[in-house]
């Protein structure tokens, strides 16, 4: 029963993706429907706000509907897509670091576990992280979530970013000092209004 299940979910998957492909607009919007609340969470980790982190989900699920046939099915749709929303973050990063000469101070998974820091942090709820990695300064910001996140290596945060290995683990340590110090000196920080759409 469970395997007829399964061929019957992946037969969905595979209708759902040929719609897309031929630019259907009824496929497009169950395909955005069923992963929008996951997809705009991790939004939310690589962004200052709201409004950055909708625009980041716009811009990458065009880049979904552009490219769904190159899907080759090596991994889950689902782990597809938040490539792409990573990878969308990433060059907004880089293409704003060119602009930008100061900085100032973005779900089940939970990749605290990629690095050893203290069980204040870990234990915090993903809504209370959330809004405090968002005032993490903005190259603080991606490389914590590329690190902790993404599970990416320092060589590949660099080559990502353009920097250096050394200022990737040196932004690293800053994060992980600011947060620390934002959950030790705010124990009890209010979330925004806005939050209340971040899937867990």
């Amino acid at each position: 029963m469970l395997k007829g299940g399964d061929d019957l979910e992946e037969q969905n998957e595979d209708m759902l993706i040929t719609g897309c492909i031929e630019w259907d607009r009824n496929a497009q919007n169950r395909l955005y429907k069923l992963f929008c609340s996951k997809m705009l969470a991790v939004c939310y980790r690589y962004s200052k706000g709201r409004e950055e982190a909708e625009d980041t989900l716009q811009e990458g699920f065009m880049k979904v509907f552009e490219s769904i046939k190159s899907f080759k099915k090596e991994g889950s749709l689902e782990g597809w897509i938040r490539r792409i929303m990573v990878n969308t973050a990433i060059q907004k990063f880089r293409k704003n670091a060119t602009m930008v000469q100061v900085e100032y101070i973005e779900n089940g998974h939970n990749g605290l576990n990629h690095y050893n820091t203290n069980d204040t942090l870990s234990q915090m709820g993903t809504k209370e992280l959330i809004h405090l990695i968002q005032k993490l300064p903005p190259k603080c910001r991606m490389v914590f979530n590329l690190y902790v996140f993404e599970g990416l290596k320092h060589k590949e945060i660099a080559e990502q970013l353009g920097i250096t290995e050394g200022t990737s683990k040196s932004n690293l340590s800053d994060a992980r000092t600011m947060l620390q110090k934002s959950v030790t000196n705010n124990m009890r920080i209010p979330v925004n209004a806005g939050m209340n759409d971040v899937g867990e």
